[in-house]
């Protein structure tokens, strides 16, 4: 298989899952909070349902990405795609429903745990394509296409699903979800194949997990030019997430009309631009900063800045601009830091170690969205924004600490893959 391979048909077969597989799941971005409030949770539960959503991937994260590394990329892949597709037809059947709080936070869970066999498994598998087909070009590069494409696709999704909500209803966008889902399983079953990794033969399911989870351990927490960058994950991965859904009726509050659904899947939309302005403008940034640690510290310090002024501000269109900002600076920041995990852990580890940064980061969403959802509740959105800044700042010191690690990518790289990256 891999001798038919060339690295633009490993790095356009990665832009098309990821356009497949976005396109799908952003048909709800933008309404989401919206769909949870018009189903009769208050705001605390609503964000204490994203919470249960966080916790599942946090419970789940590292036993994919173990399935990754021992079945398969692929398999991993799959796995995602169907238990998305269910969970999302089970999200619509509690809404119809009005179903208690409490199965809303099982179906959340579940609906983590299908991301989480998505997260770690398609970068590990784009990286070791890459590998084994030549790639000698940047892995910045490579990520930030994969983002610009997806920030299309979440564009096209969001925005989609808001103005189908408004001349339909909130539950139609979550009917379309299930049907792009399955076709994003049919895409993956024909395109994607497993390139450059041998799945491991298996004696003892229990030996091998213990056995990968301390190698990934070894390589990610233990790595001190890691260890910092996972740690300064979960500030930064907390906030983003509640700073995108409270936008839905934050914006709706500021606008002035709280049905106008199209307004929600606009936010949702230009959130994607911004990623797509970000994606393209990363490897330009990463060219001019050879520093990936001082970028990412940049990007986290001035996006926190924006946050607290959307807080401040009354306007709607105000607060739209500053979205934008945000959304930008943050996408500009994912692809640098991928590249830089990427580049100091082996194949071998890889979907682990990256799985195990997602569940640092989805750690923090399980503390930081229930909390800002009970801020909300009592002080309003504005509030909360202000808090969210404060708690995203925190993530500053522990990029410090990366920067004094004793040799970064560039000048120690641990795979040739890297050496250009």
């Amino acid at each position: 298989m891999t001798q038919h391979m060339t690295p633009e048909r490993v790095l356009r077969t990665y832009v098309t899952l990821v356009v497949v597989s976005t396109g799908a799941s952003s048909m709800i971005w933008g309404i989401n909070t919206l769909f949870l409030l018009d189903a009769g949770l208050s705001i605390g539960k609503t964000f204490a349902a994203n919470a249960f959503f966080t916790a599942g991937m946090v419970l789940f994260e590292v036993p994919t990405g173990v399935v990754a590394d021992t079945v398969g990329r692929r398999t991993s892949y799959l796995l995602g795609t169907a238990v998305l597709f269910g969970s999302t037809l089970l999200y619509l059947l509690l809404w119809r429903a009005h179903a208690p709080f409490v199965l809303w936070a099982v179906v959340s869970v579940l609906l983590g745990l299908g991301f989480t066999f998505f997260s770690g498994a398609t970068e590990a598998w784009l990286v070791d394509g890459l590998h084994a087909t030549g790639y000698r070009g940047s892995l910045d590069a490579a990520f930030a296409k994969g983002q610009v494409a997806g920030g299309i696709a979440m564009m096209g999704g969001s925005i989609g699903g808001g103005f189908l909500a408004q001349v339909t209803n909130l539950g139609a966008p979550y009917v379309v979800r299930a049907l792009l889902l399955a076709a994003t399983f049919v895409v993956a079953w024909r395109a994607m194949r497993d390139i450059g990794f041998a799945p491991k033969p298996r004696v003892s399911v229990r030996g091998e997990m213990a056995g990968i989870v301390r190698a990934s351990l070894r390589h990610g927490l233990l790595n001190p030019r890691v260890r910092w960058v996972m740690l300064a994950g979960p500030f930064t991965a907390g906030v983003s997430v509640y700073g995108f859904y409270a936008a839905q009726p934050y914006l709706l509050q500021l606008y002035g009309h709280a049905d106008s659904y199209w307004i929600a899947g606009l936010s949702a939309g230009i959130v994607a631009g911004a990623q797509i302005a970000g994606g393209a403008s990363a490897s330009y940034v990463a060219r001019i900063f050879r520093d990936r640690v001082l970028i990412l510290i940049g990007a986290v310090a001035g996006s926190a800045v924006v946050i607290a002024v959307i807080g401040l501000v009354t306007s709607f269109w105000a607060a739209l601009a500053l979205l934008m900002v945000w959304g930008t600076m943050f996408a500009a920041m994912s692809p640098v830091r991928q590249a830089y995990l990427n580049s100091h852990i082996p194949s071998a580890q890889r979907a682990t170690v990256l799985s195990f940064d997602n569940l640092l980061g989805s750690a923090g969403g399980v503390v930081i969205q229930p909390s800002l959802g009970r801020s909300a509740d009592l002080w309003g959105y504005g509030q909360a924004y202000l808090v969210s800044a404060g708690i995203q700042v925190l993530a500053v010191p522990f990029l410090g600490l990366a920067r004094r690690t004793r040799k970064s990518v560039e000048t120690e790289p641990v795979e040739p893959l890297a050496l250009q990256a």
